[in-house]
């Protein structure tokens, strides 16, 4: 199949560019640059230096390489910088997702898949422990440009018969997360602790989050290409891990024997959550395979 894969020079996308060109699929990398890099760019795949915001260039792209499924992963990320930014991560989150979705519907698309997120969506739930069930909430414009996301691809899924699947995350870390910004604790702990510099926790120490390895998410990827229709899946390891605790794990990776810094809590994260997995693991067919020490260690060998 031809996949193309928005994103593909980043963190996440380039892994799962890895996967599907592993696979033998044919795979167009759409990425702007602003944050994905050079040496994660696969060479086997057909590279289109693109916003996603141009909707003439996405329709350009679609209407000559007419894929049969769209990985979108595009997207900005920072919480709290949606905050500071909010039209900005409207226009990248929601915007571009629909200039996305209007050309797979003109190119009659398969199936379009998409990164959401799992932690922002839900807000600060009740249940802590939360299914896809539960009324998203986001607390931020980035969880709500997420929502909004997740809402486009629904209506065209329903107006062009376009299969979809929605792949709410968990924290993900790995390999080629990058330090700089505000998300990727893993990332950014561990190269403080290896310039000998103390990482900053915003808040006690208490707030928690479920870390997913960039592996299991890869996995999660590939299932998504023949299984789940118009749905949408958790994909965490359903574990609370908090700041203190992830803290200490890089640490110990990392041979590191300092204190963290404490700084007052961000304005719009989340205080608690972890997701429950079970309908991925049932109808995917999907559930996480590496534990939280065994992630870290693999995140911070470099």
């Amino acid at each position: 199949m031809k996949i193309i894969v928005t994103g593909g020079a980043g963190f996440i996308a380039s892994h799962i560019t890895d996967a599907y060109l592993d696979m033998g699929h044919d795979v167009v990398v759409i990425d702007d640059m602003s944050k994905g890099k050079e040496e994660n760019l696969n060479p086997k795949a057909h590279f289109y230096k693109t916003d996603i915001t141009d909707k003439k260039a996405i329709d350009e792209i679609f209407e000559k390489e007419k894929p049969d499924i769209v990985n979108h992963h595009a997207a900005m990320i920072e919480v709290v910088r949606s905050v500071r930014e909010p039209g900005q991560t409207i226009s990248v989150n929601v915007v571009g997702t629909a200039n996305l979705l209007s050309a797979a519907a003109q190119n009659k698309v398969k199936k379009f898949i998409f990164a959401s997120t799992g932690g922002a969506i839900y807000g600060s739930p009740e249940e802590v422990h939360v299914d896809e069930s539960y009324p998203p909430q986001p607390a931020s414009p980035y969880g709500t440009s997420k929502l909004l996301a997740e809402q486009f691809i629904e209506h065209y899924s329903r107006e062009n018969d376009i299969d979809y699947v929605v792949l709410r995350y968990a924290n993900v870390y790995g390999e080629r997360q990058d330090s700089k910004g505000e998300a990727g604790v893993v990332a950014i702990f561990s190269d403080l602790m290896r310039a000998g510099e103390r990482p900053t926790i915003f808040g006690d120490g208490s707030k928690t989050r479920d870390y997913v390895y960039v592996g299991d998410v890869v996995e999660a990827n590939k299932l998504a290409l023949t299984n789940g229709i118009n749905d949408i899946f958790n994909i965490g390891r359903g574990v609370e891990v908090s700041d203190r605790e992830i803290f200490n794990a890089v640490a110990k990776s990392m041979a590191f024997n300092g204190e963290p810094k404490f700084a007052e809590a961000r304005e719009g994260e989340v205080q608690r959550i972890s997701l429950n997995f079970e309908k991925a693991k049932k109808h995917l067919n999907w559930e996480p395979k590496v534990g939280l020490e065994e992630g870290v260690k693999r995140a911070v060998q470099k």
